[in-house]
């Protein structure tokens, strides 16, 4: 007997549900693949960082952490070896304990991409992946990291040793001559991600840090903006300077936005930005602002070319344009109060949001990846949303870092993070930065609202 056609959709649903778990988008697993020191962790941090600073929520998952953890005193390179059963046991219980993590973190954590960073130098051991992955109802893309440049090899055995718990109190002859082993004991074992036996797999390789790329079967918008990212960054040692505009005629009255020009203190910091600048050194250094009077007033004391950003202009207050905090409470309490409630997401009327602002920057963060050396010369909400992006701080922190003005920060990209060093240049300027105040209802009164607003004239 033929089922009515509402009961076999209903079937098909329960079948397919008992199998498969349902997801209105299907997570991502991006499997790192390749070589020890070939910058897979380099590459599954900075590409976590990128992608839960655009609002998708990413986790990594370092199999060697979970190694660590099981065989707590590491000994030698043997460990390593493919005919070591016994080793060999361990480090797949490892890959499965990371894998069983990966599903709870999709289930449990709403989770949208995990990154498996591990080796994954075997056609077994991907092929484990897959089937798991095929199980769980899960998209997979490959990163394989194909580096046999010696010198970038080396140096990136001298970051994995500075930064490994194997190597704690080990000669760093001695450390590196065993790493060296290890990769020889990968390398016996090895099967690269093959053009032609896996032609239906999506993934992406990268040739000797960035020289050159093979992308192939890029399913969605995800894999898309992974692959833009990926082919950005680069590893060439730099700085980048952010620095506030110095101090404008409307910070002095509290007042928001706008577009005034410096105040007299404003200019003596744009001369000491100068004189600071010109006294780093800083080879083929460019410089941006925004298209705002007081970045360009800033940037125009440094005598060098700079271009000009709209992407870096401050967040749009909209109807809160030019008013003070007082201002707004008085007129629009129930705005200002929704915005200390949810300040990343709170959108100013006919204005923007930080999450909108994160959006709006994410050009000139795939540009800043591409450069060397930048000066930076923005505004307060664009100076935390890079910020954010560098120091991998959350969305609900993003809002309240400090970024006082008339203060340098030098970002210094390292193995697997960002070095910063702070110069306040010795030019007073008024405080602009409001903490969240303790009371964020609607119903609270304006002394509550107005507890962490800075003094100004």
């Amino acid at each position: 007997m033929e089922l009515p056609k509402l009961e076999h959709l209903r079937r098909c649903r329960c079948d397919s549900a008992a199998s498969v778990p349902q997801f209105c988008n299907s997570p991502t697993m991006i499997v790192m693949v390749g070589l020890p020191a070939r910058g897979k962790t380099y590459i599954s941090k900075k590409l976590t960082r990128y992608l839960n600073w655009i609002g998708v929520p990413t986790k990594s998952f370092n199999v060697g952490q979970y190694r660590r953890e099981a065989v707590k005193i590491y000994k030698n390179f043997e460990f390593f070896n493919p005919n070591n059963e016994e080793a060999m046991k361990i480090r797949k219980a490892c890959a499965a304990a990371a894998l069983k993590d990966v599903a709870a973190y999709f289930l449990k954590e709403q989770g949208q991409v995990a990154v498996f960073d591990a080796t994954n130098t075997t056609r077994e051991r991907r092929a484990v992946i897959l089937s798991y992955a095929k199980e769980k109802g899960y998209k997979v893309f490959f990163v394989e990291s194909i580096c046999e440049v010696p010198e970038i090899i080396e140096e990136n055995i001298k970051q994995v040793k500075f930064g490994s718990p194997d190597y704690v109190d080990r000669d760093i002859v001695e450390a590196m001559e065993d790493f060296s082993q290890r990769i020889d004991c990968y390398r016996a074992s090895y099967m690269p991600i093959d053009d032609e036996k896996d032609r239906k797999l999506s993934y992406i390789k990268i040739f000797d840090v960035g020289s050159r790329y093979l992308v192939n079967r890029v399913q969605d918008h995800i894999q898309s903006r992974i692959v833009y990212y990926l082919m950005n960054i680069h590893v060439t040692p730099r700085s980048i300077y952010l620095s506030r505009h110095g101090e404008s005629e409307l910070n002095l009255s509290g007042r928001i936005g706008g577009d005034s020009g410096l105040s007299p203190r404003g200019q003596k910091y744009a001369n000491a930005l100068a004189t600071f600048i010109r006294g780093q050194n800083i080879r083929e250094l460019k410089v941006w602002t925004s298209h705002m009077k007081r970045t360009i007033q800033t940037a125009e004391a440094l005598g060098v070319q700079y271009e000009q950003w709209k992407a870096l202009n401050e967040i749009d207050a909209g109807v809160c344009e030019e008013l003070t905090y007082e201002e707004i409470q008085e007129n629009l309490p129930e705005e200002f109060a929704l915005r200390d409630q949810d300040k990343y997401r709170y959108r100013y009327p006919k204005g923007e949001s930080y999450e909108d602002l994160v959006h709006r920057l994410e050009p000139v963060i795939m540009e800043l990846e591409r450069q060397e050396n930048v000066l930076v010369i923005c505004h307060q909400a664009v100076f935390r949303c890079l910020l954010a992006y560098f120091l991998d701080k959350p969305a609900d922190e993003l809002p309240y870092l400090r970024c006082p003005l008339h203060t340098v920060l030098k970002l210094t990209p390292i193995a697997y993070g960002c070095k910063v060093e702070s110069f306040f240049l010795n030019i007073e300027a008024v405080n602009t930065h409001r903490e969240r105040p303790v009371n964020v209802d609607i119903n609270r009164n304006p002394e509550e609202a107005l507890q962490t607003v800075p003094d100004h004239i």
